[in-house]
């Protein structure tokens, strides 16, 4: 029998807290988001002094990663190379920051970060999920 994992309302403030660490202990404002397996927002946390235009990109981020089971990153490393038909691809966003989040093989959810650089975005993303 398969048994399906649900990310919790819980499991979504642990990841908030340790990527809100991450951010804090490098002095970074930044947006944390982080959807369900569906995309579906459970938690946003936006540091102080943080620029309101990482909220949708923070979303965005979370639910690209999640809608295709992969890192953001992938995107990135793909438009850099000038493979430029991923800029056209409905639902992804080229820029590292977004997560899938995976418990016991299975996709859950996603976490996605905007505010600082791209590597230090995913740099927090992946504290928080460390923080999982």
């Amino acid at each position: 029998m398969n048994t399906r994992i649900t990310l919790t309302l819980d499991d979504a403030k642990k990841i908030a807290a340790a990527s809100e660490a991450e951010a804090n202990r490098n002095g970074w404002p930044v947006v944390i988001v982080i959807v369900d397996e569906g995309g579906h927002l459970l938690h946003l946390s936006r540091l102080d002094n943080t620029q309101h235009g990482s909220i949708e990109v923070a979303i965005q981020k979370a639910r690209a990663a999640i809608a295709f089971r992969r890192p953001t990153k992938v995107w990135e490393e793909h438009v850099a190379a000038g493979q430029l038909r991923y800029l056209g691809l409905p639902g992804t966003l080229p820029i590292e920051g977004g997560l899938p989040v995976i418990v016991d093989d299975q996709f859950v959810g996603a976490v996605g970060v905007s505010g600082v650089r791209s590597h230090q975005d995913a740099q927090i993303a992946q504290a928080g999920l460390n923080g999982l």
